[in-house]
């Protein structure tokens, strides 16, 4: 009767909400423990609203959005973008750098999709290179256990800032250039990944773990 797909997401709703409900009885018989205050609320008459006050009420709170963005959510995406590309390997650069010009004067085929696929394969390199790739690397025994590898790893430090940004950022771990849901060769790319013992790296249960490690994660910093 129910696709997979909707009991899925019927599930990782239901999870978020059982978390939920969780976690408050726990905090309400732990750190805020106390009296019940009882609930008294008074519903005031409706009236026209006052345009100015609208208005009003509407600025402050979109300031106050653009100054966190501003402030909090730059200096988060600075910092990581700095962590996903600093240091950069000279070796790494001249290496593509030499195939770039092969390709450009050997000009095989389609040039555009060939260099597209070489800048691909360098910040796939260069991001394993970086702070990000080794802290990814060396935070891979901790991962595994949920069916992760160092690849997921780096994805979940970008997730960090923002969830949207995992999908681009295996993009850039597999060597795919501007990815998003859609890519078909990032698909492609994650179906046939494999770990290094051999065994595919996205399976059912890893996409299930995955799915519950995004209900409970505290991101979007």
């Amino acid at each position: 009767v129910f696709s997979i797909g909707a009991i899925v997401l019927f599930s990782m709703y239901a999870l978020s909400v059982i978390a939920t409900l969780a976690a408050a009885a726990v905090l309400r018989r732990t750190v805020l423990r106390g009296p019940r205050i009882p609930l008294v609320l008074e519903l005031p008459p409706y009236r026209v609203p006052i345009w100015r006050n609208v208005f009003l009420v509407t600025w402050q709170r979109v300031r106050r959005f653009l100054v966190d963005a501003g402030t909090i959510i730059l200096t988060m995406t600075i910092i990581l973008w700095a962590f996903l590309s600093f240091p950069a390997s000279e070796e790494i650069s001249s290496r593509y750098d030499e195939a770039r010009y092969s390709a450009t004067t050997t000009n095989s085929g389609s040039l555009i999709t060939e260099l597209t696929r070489l800048n691909g394969l360098e910040a796939s390199e260069q991001i394993r290179y970086s702070f990000g790739g080794r802290f990814g690397r060396a935070i891979e025994p901790v991962l595994e256990p949920l069916g992760f590898d160092w690849r997921i790893g780096i994805g979940l430090l970008g997730a960090f800032a923002a969830r949207e940004v995992f999908v681009s950022t295996l993009g850039i771990v597999f060597g795919i250039e501007e990815a998003d849901e859609e890519t078909q060769s990032l698909r492609s790319s994650l179906r046939n990944a494999r770990k290094e013992d051999g065994s595919p790296l996205m399976t059912p249960l890893t996409g299930i773990s995955l799915m519950v490690f995004f209900v409970l994660a505290c991101q979007c910093m």
